[in-house]
């Protein structure tokens, strides 16, 4: 029978949302302590436990049918391998940053200084863009102390709350990327491993369009059913369910959460009461 091997992150944040994901997909994994390689007991899914760098190398390679990996890894590491989802969490920029004393007023602030990155590919392709020219100076590591310790005049490098930058005296000035984690397949597998694919990726957007939508039940008039439902942007139509009071009905729907408490408001306006929302844990269209 075909399996599929997924490279995941061996340690860190993306290693447990990436497990947390695959277990909301209802597969479990037998995964022992320091375990670098374990098997799915429900699903022909093999887990790879590798190295956070050299996960797009095995895929490519076809050590590894699949991987999650951040996106900003698979721009750096230039590998030829597809995203076939974006998964929405551990998202994050790949920045700009200079003390927060200098004057910054564009990037031209770079032209003959030093940069200190982790991510000379990306960097560089940035900058010819801009038509700049700039020494890279590559750093594996904590890279926001360089401007500090006299090693370079700015740097590059993944920014999620800013705090780092804050603490090493730096400013974030121009974003070169956001990036996400994602799911990414190599171009070697079989027709047999693309139809595991195809119900991996079922399941995956199942989990996503649930985290996306609430479910809402909500007591209406009667007389105001019709425009209730005009407001609702629900799957197809909402659930009309008379209640024990007469003239009185419950009216069930899904709101995107982008949308919730516009919607929300516009419900109570229209004469909604006893609202209420429950998360959904997934959602199969």
């Amino acid at each position: 029978m075909s399996t599929l091997k997924i490279a995941i992150q061996k340690s860190g944040r993306l290693n447990q949302d990436s497990i947390k994901l695959l277990q909301n997909c209802g597969i479990h994994i037998d995964n022992g302590k320091d375990q670098l390689k374990a098997a799915a007991s429900n699903f022909p899914l093999e887990v790879l436990y590798l190295r956070n760098g050299d996960i797009p190398q095995y895929v490519e390679d076809g050590v590894a049918d699949l991987a999650i990996i951040g996106e900003n890894l698979l721009v750096e590491s230039q590998n030829n391998i597809e995203i076939v989802r974006k998964l929405g969490f551990s998202k994050c920029k790949l920045s700009l940053a200079v003390p927060k004393d200098a004057t910054y007023r564009g990037v031209s602030y770079f032209e003959g200084k030093k940069i200190a990155t982790s991510y000379p590919n990306t960097l560089s392709t940035y900058l010819n863009q801009q038509s700049v020219k700039a020494d890279i100076h590559i750093i594996k590591g904590s890279v926001e102390i360089a401007p500090n310790i006299g090693l370079a005049d700015g740097i590059c490098d993944l920014v999620s709350s800013g705090s780092t930058l804050f603490k090493n005296g730096l400013k974030e000035t121009d974003t070169i990327l956001t990036s996400e984690a994602c799911l990414v397949k190599s171009n070697r597998l079989t027709q047999a491993q693309e139809e595991i694919l195809k119900t991996l990726i079922f399941r995956i957007d199942a989990v996503q369009k649930g985290k996306k939508s609430k479910y809402v039940l909500m007591n209406v008039p009667n007389e105001k059913i019709a425009q209730i439902a005009s407001i609702l942007p629900g799957m197809r139509s909402p659930t009309v369910l008379p209640l024990a009071e007469k003239g009185w009905s419950s009216v069930h729907s899904v709101i995107e959460e982008g949308e919730f408490w516009k919607v929300i408001d516009q419900l109570k306006n229209a004469g909604a009461v006893g609202l209420l929302i429950i998360p959904i844990e997934k959602m199969v269209l």
